[in-house]
């Protein structure tokens, strides 16, 4: 399998749907979790009382979700098709644990929306569509679950397939161009091999479907982006700042600046994995040594680019956003805390210019006075210290934002355009 042909893909949809099972099976048929590992689950699965949760537990490890039976944090795990190396962003579909939701998503290429069929479009099933709109994701495969347990009903198949549709519809996703699989994660139905209990069912495996999914064009044609995580001084190199380049790709010898600390200068060596190589890709974890930048002259949340084409730095940004929660009302003046990339910093929402139908992405209201949760609207943002941010639709990798308050997620969302500082 060559490095070239990877996929993020992330697994999304309503609590209870079968995401975890649905990832765990994938691991098992594809060969990345052996057998005997799944006979380990499955016998702790039924001392706990959980029989059938053996593949859930393959991806949900942590002691705190197996007694839960719920997903909390965002777990990797990777699988190999024919054509595609996966990484799995497993997203938790609980609504506390939007904000793992937010930062899985914004990591992956495409995604699968698990929904149940005896359950059908659920209220997060269709948050999660929203926000995979918003933050990016192009294609989705439905994986319509749990088909053994509407003793695989090609009515009710057909039912929920005609509800994602109309919800693809008002969310500006092409319903013509997702692909609908009647599944059962639990019983192996159609996820590696075609099932005999849906003769009904003409479609491709998830598999098949998986190896179909258009290969990502790696941004290397954007220009360089890698925000800061960490700076550490290191004896015998000096300082050497460490993160993940988004797009772009940086060689040896390259000047470059960062932002918004504004220094800058030559790239002296790139390190990976311990080793030094002559250039990084989208991807790559690098530290590496900028000559003449010292120790305090930058920080995290930094983000480092070509000199003749650096970071913008906002002054203010306008923003499409979407409130999942907030105990009372939004209103101008609010500054609650911005997650961008590997920056924090306070912002304040100067106007909110207009409140949008989240569904559709139409207009409601022109200067609302307020939003609360559920709604989503454009805003006007002034960040309370400099910040680097880009027009979503230009490097869509630094373009996507979470928004924090009293120790919640509440809201997400895009940039739509930087006013520079």
């Amino acid at each position: 399998m060559s490095d070239e042909r990877h996929q993020n893909l992330a697994v999304i949809g309503h609590v209870d749907h079968g995401k975890s099972t649905m990832v765990g099976r994938l691991l098992y048929e594809t060969g990345s979790v052996p057998e005997h590992v799944i006979e380990q689950h499955k016998e702790e699965a039924e001392e706990k009382g959980k029989g059938g949760f053996e593949f859930a537990y393959v991806m949900d490890n942590l002691a705190e979700e197996r007694e839960r039976g719920v997903t909390i944090d965002i777990a990797h795990q990777e699988f190999s098709t024919d054509e595609y190396e996966f990484t799995i962003v497993d997203c938790p579909g609980h609504r506390d644990f939007v904000k793992n939701m937010i930062t899985g998503a914004s990591q992956a290429d495409n995604a699968v929306l698990v929904v149940a069929a005896d359950d059908g479009v659920a209220p997060q099933t269709r948050e999660h569509v929203f926000l995979s709109r918003t933050l990016g994701i192009d294609e989705l495969i439905v994986a319509v679950n749990k088909m053994d347990i509407v003793d695989y009903d090609e009515s009710k198949y057909n039912e929920v397939v005609s509800d994602v549709k109309d919800l693809f519809a008002q969310v500006g996703f092409d319903a013509d161009g997702a692909t609908f699989i009647a599944t059962s994660a639990f019983e192996g139905d159609n996820v590696s091999d075609h099932s005999d209990n849906t003769p009904w069912y003409e479609g491709p495996t998830l598999l098949e479907a998986l190896n179909d999914l258009p290969e990502p064009s790696p941004p290397t044609d954007a220009p360089l982006r890698l925000p800061i995580q960490d700076v550490y001084t290191i004896s015998g190199i000096g300082t050497v700042p460490v993160g993940r380049i988004e797009t772009g790709i940086m060689n040896m010898g390259d000047n470059v600046s960062f932002q918004p600390s504004d220094v800058g200068g030559e790239v002296k060596t790139i390190e990976m994995h311990h080793e030094e190589v002559d250039k990084a890709e989208p991807g790559d974890n690098v530290g590496f040594n900028v000559r003449g930048i010292g120790k305090d002259d930058i920080r995290r949340g930094d983000v480092c680019g070509p000199a003749d084409d650096p970071p913008t730095v906002a002054e203010t940004f306008t923003a499409q956003v979407v409130v999942m929660q907030h105990p009372s009302v939004i209103t101008a003046g609010y500054t609650p805390v911005f997650h961008a990339h590997t920056a924090q910093v306070a912002c304040t929402i100067e106007s909110i210019d207009k409140k949008m139908d989240p569904s559709s992405g139409e207009t409601q209201e022109e200067n609302p006075d307020f939003i609360q949760s559920g709604d989503a609207a454009v805003v006007t943002v002034r960040p309370q210290k400099p910040l680097s941010i880009e027009p979503s639709g230009e490097i869509p990798e630094l373009g996507s934002f979470a928004v924090r308050d009293m120790g919640q997620t509440i809201a997400a969302g895009k940039v739509l355009d930087v006013n520079e500082a």
